[in-house]
């Protein structure tokens, strides 16, 4: 056999599924087998694999084992000639391993080989070919000067930044996300070092073959499309910790002496900048917008208090208290600020209907509690109600301007609706038109763009694809997608490289698939569009949750002396409205299994789970597996409430 496709999965089942059909396509004229290692996912990876490719090996582990040992487990049961390491954010040309093992096969001495990749929209990734991590290209990429001067040989040495691109090079490093070596290397130099976790033992291995006398390629007669940090967030601090750690790991392993020390001192220092500089970043992303429409806020209020204290409170002259000025007038701006969070005003993209709404919402809240102020901290509703229009069109107006200078993620209602292309087939086009249709985008235009120009044009068809550039112009497209049943990755992504025209972007529709996946930069996380996915870890939906836990503990609490006599477990009960209050368990959660131990961190332990909305108490754990993902995936406040109702009595379950 000659080649080996190793796949490392992670809850990543729609970029697995579309990496997949590209692989399948890729060998078709190849001998070839597909290893796919899933390190206990729980998004239904699992389940699509069997479904939908039941001629891949698929190896389940029952926790997740890191990078390096699953590719390992992998490997050891590889019947091919080379090995292909290959991420499952990623999507190789049809024609990508046969160029790649002809290549291999006429350099001998070649060990390893990478290939050209471009990210999302098109861009050439530099990881592609990189230089060894020395002291000194390590000291130059952390302080930025790789970025100043990206294509010198001094200060760009880690991404090799002096070697053409378009050419092929001998080079130090090799991607992990695209790693193809000789099964008989391996064997002679050893598997992955499964002291890396995760980042770091692509460099070691890459290392270890040049050091066996044999050469590592970069060959750019191929591409892959490399969505690039599905699974990690680079500007995360957890991902500086793990990364900066495995490059200590390969420091102490491989240089020795002063060169060791001074590696291993720039590394520490790294770590506490790049760490320090996430965190200052997160921050500052996060704070921002609240902490202006407090600003806007609080001001406005000073301002309308004056005028309203001359002309009504005061008019014989006089102030209001401190104590109504320092604490009740804040107190007011922050339950403001508090119900635009919880109405979703902080999640991006920035909403000026949703500012709006927490403006009410948070109005309403302010004249229940005014009435438990006491009377002398009561002087006007009519100055609430001021301050309220002033609020509706301080923080509008901020958010307009914000957008109007091009700040990104602030959004009218008007430009949110995005105006799409599709390029494919009739039967492609109408089912993509409808994933988008039933997704939760409420797209403003569908275009369907044939995928020849030597087709005749069907009704209800605007163009083909050569006239892509003018359609992306005259009808202002947001997005363009592509069928990859009707158009090859090839084409792809030679397009998303050529169309480079104002702020576009692409995604790939695979085909007999339920999602469009997509991802604009190296640093975006890929938007995915699919029908009737709505997973409980989502940001809102995480919130949304909280916000029913608590009324409903709040209630339970309330009455509790009535409602204690109804209950199995009384004690029990009392307990659980306690721990949900402050948020140590939640009243849904999944069932706890030793097979999806994963499960508990992406949710609170629940009172009640999926399971109890069945009648059936003998339900095997297949039955209550599934039941679990479909609560995850498909979540909605509706579905918790109606277990309540259905496990009502069962509230004080321990």
């Amino acid at each position: 056999m000659k080649l080996s496709v190793i796949i490392i999965n992670y809850n990543v089942e729609h970029f697995l599924e579309q990496c997949l059909i590209s692989v399948r396509n890729g060998l078709k004229h190849l001998e070839g087998e597909i290893i796919v290692a899933d390190n206990n996912s729980v998004d239904g990876s699992l389940e699509m694999l069997k479904a939908k490719f039941p001629d891949v090996q698929v190896i389940a582990n029952k926790k997740n084992l890191g990078f390096a040992k699953a590719n390992n487990q992998a490997i050891k049961v590889a019947k091919g000639d080379f090995i292909l390491l290959l991420n499952p954010d990623t999507v190789v040309e049809t024609d990508t391993f046969e160029k790649i093992i002809r290549f291999m096969e006429s350099h001998p001495d070649a060990g390893g080989l990478g290939v050209k990749m471009v990210d999302g929209s098109g861009k050439f990734l530099p990881e592609s070919k990189r230089g060894l991590p020395t002291p000194a290209a390590a000291f130059y990429k952390i302080f930025g000067f790789a970025a100043l001067f990206p294509h010198s040989k001094r200060f760009s040495a880690y991404y090799a930044g002096h070697l053409n691109e378009n050419e092929i090079h001998e080079v130090d490093i090799l991607a992990g996300a695209f790693m193809l070596i000789r099964k008989t290397v391996l064997n002679k130099i050893g598997l992955l070092d499964e002291s890396f976790f995760m980042y770091g033992e692509d460099i070691d291995l890459s290392y270890r073959i040049t050091k066996a006398g044999y050469k590592n390629y970069y060959f750019p007669e191929t591409r892959i499309l490399h969505y690039k940090g599905e699974s990690t967030k680079k500007s995360s601090v957890n991902y500086v910790l793990v990364f900066y750690k495995a490059m200590l790991i390969f420091a102490t392993k491989h240089f020795t002496g002063k060169n060791a020390r001074l590696l291993t001192f720039f590394i520490q220092i790294s770590i506490y900048f790049r760490a320090f500089l996430a965190l200052l970043a997160r921050f500052f992303d996060r704070i921002m917008l609240p902490v202006m429409d407090f600003l806007v806020i609080w001001g406005g209020m000073n301002w309308i208090k004056a005028i309203w204290a001359r002309q009504f409170t005061y008019p014989q002259g006089g102030s209001y208290p401190e104590t109504f000025v320092r604490f009740v007038m804040p107190a007011y701006a922050v339950i403001w600020l508090g119900a635009i969070f919880f109405i979703g005003g902080y999640e991006k993209p920035y909403k000026i209907r949703k500012s709006i709404l927490g403006i009410l919402s948070g109005t309403v809240i302010i004249l229940v509690l005014y009435a438990l102020l006491p009377e002398n901290l009561r002087f006007s509703r009519g100055q609430i109600v001021a301050d309220m229009i002033w609020g509706l069109l301080a923080l509008s107006v901020l958010r307009y301007i914000l957008n109007l200078v091009g700040f990104k993620d602030f959004r009218t209602g008007k430009k949110f609706n995005k105006r799409f292309i599709i390029i494919g087939n009739p039967e492609e086009t109408e089912r993509v038109s409808k994933i988008l249709n039933e997704s939760v985008i409420e797209p403003a235009f569908i275009g369907k763009v044939l995928p020849s120009e030597n087709s005749p044009k069907p009704a209800g068809y605007i163009g083909n694809i050569l006239q892509v550039k003018d359609i992306i112009n005259i009808y202002k497209i947001d997005e363009v997608i592509f069928c990859s049943k009707n158009v090859s990755h090839q084409t792809i992504i030679d397009k998303m490289a050529e169309w480079k025209i104002g702020k576009a972007t692409y995604k790939i529709a695979p085909e007999d698939s339920l999602s469009i996946i997509g991802s604009n930069s190296i640093n975006t996380r890929g938007e995915l569009y699919t029908v009737g996915l709505n997973a409980v870890y989502s940001n809102i939906n995480k919130r949304n949750k909280r916000v029913l836990d608590l009324l409903f503990s709040t209630a339970f609490l309330f009455f509790s002396p009535f409602l204690v006599f109804f209950m199995k477990e009384k004690k029990g009960f009392i307990q659980n409205v306690f721990s949900v209050f402050i948020g140590t368990k939640s009243w849904v959660g999944c069932k706890p299994l030793d097979k999806q131990p994963a499960l508990q961190n992406l949710l609170k332990p629940g009172v009640l789970s999926p399971s109890d909305g069945i009648k059936n108490t003998s339900i095997d754990e297949e039955t209550i597996k599934k039941l679990n993902i479909l609560y995850i995936r498909d979540y909605s406040l509706l579905r918790d409430m109606n277990l309540i109702f259905i496990g009502f009595r069962n509230l004080g379950k321990r």
